[in-house]
């Protein structure tokens, strides 16, 4: 089949890497024909242009399809869509992101061609004013109609979008965002080299947050249980894995509570050094406070490692309180510090919990078994079409 995904912009991200794995499996698995239409890759997030354009399959950019609303850029972008597909002709669409979910589906309506839409996360969320909530909540409900499926990367999803109104539960499908497991399972590079690397000595107990620094990452939770968990276990080292615009006062934050020691910045990193540089913590911290099902939440766990996540959408399907490691109420400050203070002293019980983790989680988040799953919605909506 020719399968046309359409995403608004090739970021270092979640969503952008689950799309760029399903494209290549459908070319090199499958010996499907797929066209990725896509925005530029701009932002401080860093860019996946490249790897995109070296995959063997068509690669189109439009380059007014960004981000940030703008009628006039907008209109532009669904006319190139609709272009695009009209003279590709593919057998199906499928969209991911509000923009290219709300364009992408759109054109493929306008067109007849069969559609499928991807959640990653909740277009509407925690953390927006209320017209903005209230806007992308009608967008989503005016655009359901406009494919024939409907994917979330968690169950969490489904049920928020169903108790919305955006569509009926059996328009859903759930498929958990696929990665590459086998980094996550034999790091490239040595535990010991990494740490080394880091100035990290053998007792430092190595507590890593892999986000984006930026709003509703939740960043200033973690900060705000630092000085009490460095207080109380001074070989504690926070290690903040990305970047982005809230750096500065991060970094301001950390200098007033003196707790410059005890955090480290790795900056912006390609995703192949996700791998070696979670093999060498000891603890995955996620306080998020908006995220359909963070990717680093498996690739903790795959990685042998416990992790401790506020409760939000889909990170209890994974983080199992207890068992793979803890959930916290959002927002909670006084429950982090004791989680984290519990598994700093305890080594027996982080590994008890990572184990448990990666045996949740490894077979569940293999790339290929996405692109199978997905595949399987595709020849339903296209039986359902003929």
């Amino acid at each position: 089949m020719h399968v046309a995904h359409i995403i608004t912009r090739l970021i270092i991200g979640g969503a952008q890497e689950n799309t760029l794995y399903n494209c290549e499996d459908l070319l090199r698995r499958h010996g499907d024909e797929v066209t990725l239409i896509t925005g530029p890759g701009l932002g401080p997030e860093g860019s996946l242009m490249e790897r995109a354009r070296q995959a063997g399959f068509r690669l189109v950019e439009i380059p007014n399809m960004r981000r940030s609303l703008h009628p006039w850029r907008d209109w532009r972008s669904y006319r190139e869509i609709i272009r695009v597909l009209r003279e590709l002709q593919p057998d199906i669409v499928h969209t991911h992101s509000s923009k290219a979910g709300i364009l992408g589906r759109a054109a493929a309506a306008k067109l007849g061609i069969p559609a499928v839409h991807t959640v990653h996360g909740a277009a509407f969320h925690r953390g927006q004013s209320s017209v903005a909530f209230n806007a992308y909540r009608l967008a989503e409900r005016l655009a359901a109609p406009w494919c024939d499926a409907i994917i979330s990367v968690c169950d969490a999803l489904t049920e928020q979008y169903v108790e919305a109104g955006i569509a009926p539960a059996n328009k859903f499908s759930t498929i958990y965002s696929g990665m590459e497991v086998e980094p996550f399972l034999s790091p490239p590079r040595s535990r010991g080299d990494v740490r080394r690397e880091l100035n990290l000595e053998p007792q430092h107990v190595v507590v890593a947050k892999v986000a984006r620094l930026f709003h509703l990452k939740g960043h200033e939770y973690l900060l705000a249980a630092a000085r009490n968990v460095a207080t109380l276990h001074p070989n504690v080292r926070f290690l903040l894995i990305g970047d982005g615009l809230l750096r500065p006062a991060i970094e301001a934050e950390i200098a007033r509570l003196g707790l410059q020691r005890h955090f480290i910045f790795t900056g912006l990193v390609p995703p192949v050094r996700i791998p070696e540089l979670l093999n060498a913590a000891d603890i995955v911290v996620h306080t998020s406070v908006w995220e359909g099902l963070a990717r680093v939440l498996p690739q903790g766990l795959i990685s042998g490692k416990p992790v401790v996540s506020y409760d939000v959408d889909g990170a209890r399907e994974v983080v199992l309180s207890g068992e793979t490691g803890y959930l916290l109420p959002v927002e909670s400050i006084s429950e982090l510090i004791q989680a984290l203070s519990i598994l700093i002293s305890r080594p027996e019980l982080r590994e008890q919990f990572g184990q448990a983790g990666r045996a949740l989680c490894v077979d569940r988040f293999r790339h290929e078994v996405m692109t199978e799953q997905i595949r399987a919605v595709y020849e339903r909506v296209l039986a359902a079409r003929s």
